[in-house]
């Protein structure tokens, strides 16, 4: 037989679950205890404005509100917005995250999008999503951010809160009292600490490049070869590549940055290519299952690590690093060079200077190809050989 009623202690039985969710009300259609996976519990009122939209409302804290004040608070929110009366009430943090999703992120196209609705649904809204959004103070912050930061480590907790910073600062810019409880000196790291420095030097390449098998193999030496980032490498596609040797580096979404354009390969870089098995059910040169391209780095650099022995900790990433200081050390203009790693270039230069470098760059992947083979040969002193295009 269904309950009839719901006592204070009703709602402060009620369990914590995987997911957010929402208890009814028996003696209140509309009105509601929501129940986040880390045991919060909100009430809330939902019902229909004139217009038929569903309107969801916060009306407090269950830690500070018995359920009969809540009922009437729900029960005046409710008549408000059915006959359309202009509602200034709390909202939850999780309705003020929806809204700045809605018309910053995806208004502005953001190509973080995916890992910043990752932040928020892993980190955030388990915690927070029926919190009144101005009742979270500073305390408030540095908890969940200390939370973050021994669950997550000190990075991803400093991503936590450049999310939560922008959100606060763009209800802010609405809001005339409103003062966002992001403050200096909250964050974990700092940009100086995490840039990474590191560059395989000549006996690296070679124990690395020597190592290197299978399709886990070509995707590292290209890597290198190519100076192109690990997901552009490895989602390349059959098509992308003409009968000549030329890579069209597409990019994702129109305001993604860092990739090369077109670029004119070397034979070395080619070689692998087309050393590559062509799946007729897969356009990608680096194929998986189900039409995918290869996403599995983890496993088999491990095992690269360990065929490699002891070689102090180096990524993929660092690959595009030494690439790009093997194009400076074969003597590449840095115009050049910086062109071929897609970067956006500043100032004058980079608004009046629309020449495509097609040329200059494929150049400069031969010359960065040459001095490579002479490491991989021992003789990377001598001069850099020219490689046929």
């Amino acid at each position: 037989m269904a309950r009839k009623t719901l006592t204070d202690k009703g709602v402060e039985a009620l369990k914590a679950k995987p997911k957010l969710y929402s208890h009814a009300d028996p003696q209140l259609p509309g009105h509601y205890v929501r129940v986040t996976p880390s045991g919060n519990k909100s009430f809330a009122a939902v019902t229909r404005d004139p217009n038929g939209k569903q309107v969801w409302t916060t009306i407090g804290n269950a830690a500070h509100l018995k359920i009969d004040v809540a009922r009437e608070k729900a029960r005046e929110v409710i008549v408000r917005i059915k006959s359309g009366q202009s509602l200034a009430g709390p909202q939850s943090f999780e309705a003020v995250v929806n809204e700045w999703l809605k018309r910053h992120v995806e208004a502005k196209g953001l190509i973080s999008a995916a890992a910043i609705r990752g932040r928020l649904r892993n980190h955030v809204l388990p915690v927070w999503a029926g919190r009144d959004f101005e009742s979270i103070k500073r305390s408030d912050l540095a908890a969940l951010i200390d939370r973050v930061s021994d669950t997550a480590g000190p990075v991803a907790a400093d991503h936590v809160l450049t999310t939560i910073g922008s959100v606060c600062n763009w209800y802010a810019a609405r809001h005339d009292l409103y003062m966002s409880p992001v403050v200096r000196g909250m964050a974990r790291t700092s940009k100086k600490e995490r840039a990474r420095t590191r560059i395989l030097d000549d006996d690296e390449i070679r124990l690395v490049w020597n190592a290197c098998e299978g399709t886990f193999g070509d995707l590292v030496k290209l890597l290198l070869l190519t100076a192109q980032r690990r997901d552009k490498v490895a989602s390349m596609k059959w098509d992308d590549v003409s009968v000549d040797g030329t890579w069209s580096v597409k990019n994702g979404v129109k305001r993604e940055k860092g990739t090369g354009g077109d670029l004119v390969l070397p034979p070395l870089a080619v070689d692998i290519i087309r050393s590559r098995p062509r799946l007729v059910s897969n356009p990608y040169v680096f194929a998986a299952r189900a039409g995918t391209h290869f996403m599995d780095y983890q496993r088999p650099k491990v095992t690269l690590d360990k065929a490699t022995g002891d070689i102090p900790h180096w990524t993929l990433h660092d690959l595009r690093r030494t690439a790009r200081s093997l194009m400076s050390r074969a003597g590449v203009r840095e115009r050049v060079s910086e062109r071929v790693l897609g970067h956006v270039i500043d100032g004058v230069e980079g608004v009046y200077d629309r020449h495509a470098y097609k040329e200059e760059k494929g150049q400069a992947l031969r010359m960065l190809a040459g001095l490579i083979e002479n490491i991989l040969h021992g003789d990377s002193d001598t001069q850099v050989r020219r490689l046929k295009a």
